[in-house]
């Protein structure tokens, strides 16, 4: 997921404030999962399920290719607020007994089957119920074009055991056949070889021959449309919205392009994106074959486009290569981080990647201010045992792990650091790795014995200590060092005209960010006349622009913060703003009229993110 306009999530979806209790599992390395991979694992998954708007509801089965490594009699799988009504063996379907163990807060239950010694494929019949985290339910109404229902699946971090049970740990990867029935009226995507048009059935068949993990599991249901942009990429989007997205995203076949010529081949096929109706919680999902976006990235003017290149990295880094734990996050969106700053040099130019750097390092500083340079959290190999993963996650594994590989790429140069990432990826190709695992590559292959060379990288300190280490490179931007000195100026020589040297989105927000902390409302009026910041269609700009809105009690703005946190569920873009809000008694009561205006739209994730802040 995109750290600075996604999503990052900094809270989990929790049914009460009670801590998880750390799953006790001596046979796996991820503390998530009930699963005794390391005896008995799946392989293969043939899913045959009907997608049900009246009751809100998947039923059907889920066929498990598994390898019993150990011969024994069990396997076990997570399973969180599902119903699970028959188990089966093999393909004459012989049944056999399943017992349900004590559920653990946030992770659910695991699902112990019987099995045989010689047992290939278990049948687990089963309906999702709508207490399940992963599915959102959408009401016409709640959609762009309002005429039909939608609903999709988010299963990063531990979610896709509510919607299917399975071995829900990313060290775990597995293939897929899919059979989904919809209404006719729908067409069902997956992160999969996905049908580019309807068809009179509502029956829709995928494959993804490609092992992945269960977070990666994804559907999506709804009236879309699809247009192609490339021989390999295109868009689906609601009727609305098609013709604009299709505009929007018309680089996307150049950043795959981008993406090949750094890092090697893309090996998924087609890269294909989804815009989903405003409720999606997060900037993009990074689901095989088909990413989901959120419609704000939709500004009209290719301004917000980026956000692609980082889910377009996670196909190398994520998709290809995967954290073995949650523990090691920062190997999924560290690396995606650095392979999306390449990309967008390579497509956008160099001052563009300058500025983004120091925009990474400002998030970074910020997160580090808010948690403390000697928190563990600040680590890039951290514990996430005894809690939901994504509790409490910051920027720390995107920022902190780019500035480590940007650490990297400097001392060895980069030439040869391009060419290790590269090998990596291919040696690590559809596997998932533990961080012990990739330092011991890295020191193999990189470092090869010269400790003078891995005295200046500083590698077991920059992933193993809070902080950050001395030897972080500093990013220099000469188009923010312009826009700093008219700063320094425009109070004495005045604000016209100014939105003819700053006008970029990035150029924008770095204005934005550095308003004197002594700004008047009549200040804020002028600057709102000459860029237009609180009734433009940049989403980024106006999130930033409102927060300073909010503090300052620029009234005017008012009107449009309500609309902006009441139209979108971005949980990362709304948490800030209700942030600022409750720091008055005035401000507290606003945010808590407008939440209550906007809850049923909200996702769940972030409407539990928000409940905690107004409480």
């Amino acid at each position: 997921m995109n750290k600075l306009s996604l999503l990052i999530v900094l809270i989990t979806f929790t049914a009460c404030q009670k801590k998880a209790e750390p799953i006790q599992n001596q046979t796996t390395k991820d503390s998530h999962s009930f699963s005794n991979s390391s005896e008995a694992i799946v392989k293969h998954l043939d899913l045959d399920i009907k997608v049900d708007f009246d009751t809100q509801t998947i039923s059907g089965k889920a066929s498990w290719t598994i390898d019993n490594i150990s011969k024994g009699n069990e396997i076990i799988f997570d399973e969180n607020t599902l119903n699970i009504t028959k188990v089966t063996l093999g393909d004459d379907e012989k049944e056999t007994k399943f017992e349900l163990g004590n559920e653990i807060e946030l992770h659910g239950k695991p699902l112990h089957i019987t099995i045989e010694p010689n047992t290939t494929k278990v049948n687990i019949y089963y309906n999702t119920t709508k207490d399940g985290v992963a599915l959102q339910w959408l009401k016409p109404e709640q959609t762009a074009d309002k005429k039909y229902p939608f609903v999709f699946s988010q299963g990063q971090s531990i979610w896709s055991r509510t919607w299917i049970p399975c071995q829900d740990s990313p060290g775990v990867r597995f293939t897929y056949n899919a059979k989904v029935t919809v209404p006719k009226d729908l067409i069902a995507l997956m992160s999969a070889v996905n049908p580019q048009q309807k068809n009179d059935t509502g029956v829709y068949t995928f494959k993804q021959e490609k092992a992945i993990p269960s977070y990666l599991m994804a559907i999506a249901v709804g009236d879309v449309e699809f247009k192609s942009i490339d021989n390999r990429t295109g868009v689906y989007a609601e009727h609305s919205v098609i013709d604009k997205a299709k505009w929007e995203f018309a680089e996307l076949g150049k950043m795959v392009y981008a993406a090949e010529k750094l890092f090697g081949s893309y090996r998924w096929g087609r890269y294909d994106v989804i815009v989903l109706p405003p409720s999606f919680p997060f900037g993009g999902m990074e689901n095989p074959n088909l990413t989901f976006l959120t419609p704000t990235v939709l500004a009209g003017d290719r301004s917000l486009t980026s956000l692609l290149a980082h889910e377009l990295g996670h196909s190398w880094s994520g998709n290809l290569v995967t954290n073995a734990s949650w523990d090691e996050t920062w190997l999924n969106e560290g690396f995606t981080t650095y392979v999306e700053h390449r990309i967008g040099e390579e497509v956008f130019g160099v001052n563009e990647a300058q500025m983004q750097d120091v925009l990474s390092r400002k998030v970074l500083q910020n997160n580090l201010d808010e948690l403390g340079i000697e928190s563990p959290d600040t680590r890039l190999k951290i514990d996430t045992s005894g809690k939901n993963p994504d509790d409490g996650l910051s920027d720390i594994p995107y920022e902190k792990g780019y500035a480590f590989l940007q650490t990297i790429e400097t001392a060895v140069g980069r030439k040869k650091f391009d060419a290790f990432i590269t090998n990596y990826f291919n040696d690590h190709a559809f596997q998932s790795v533990t961080t012990e695992e990739f330092v011991d590559y890295y020191n193999k292959n990189l470092i090869k014995g010269d400790k003078a060379l891995a005295d200046k990288i500083k590698a077991e300190e920059w992933i193993y200590k809070p902080g950050i280490p001395s030897n972080i490179i500093t990013p220099v931007s000469e188009d923010f060092n312009t826009i700093d000195a008219i700063q320094k100026t425009w109070r004495k020589t005045g604000i016209n005209g100014l939105n003819q040297k700053i006008k970029s989105t990035n150029e924008k927000q770095h204005f934005i960010d550095y308003l004197p902390k002594d700004l008047t409302v009549e200040e804020m009026t002028a600057i709102d006349k000459e860029f237009n910041f609180t009734n433009g269609g940049n989403f980024v700009v106006k999130r930033q622009w409102f927060i300073i809105a909010i503090q300052h009690q620029y009234k005017f703005a008012y009107p449009a913060i309500e609309q902006f946190l009441t139209s979108y569920s971005r949980t990362y873009s709304l948490t800030p703003l209700y942030k600022k809000m409750i720091k008055t008694p005035e401000g507290k009561v606003w945010a808590k009229q407008i939440y209550a205006k906007a809850k049923p739209g909200y996702h769940a994730t972030t409407v539990e993110a928000l409940e905690k802040i107004l409480k």
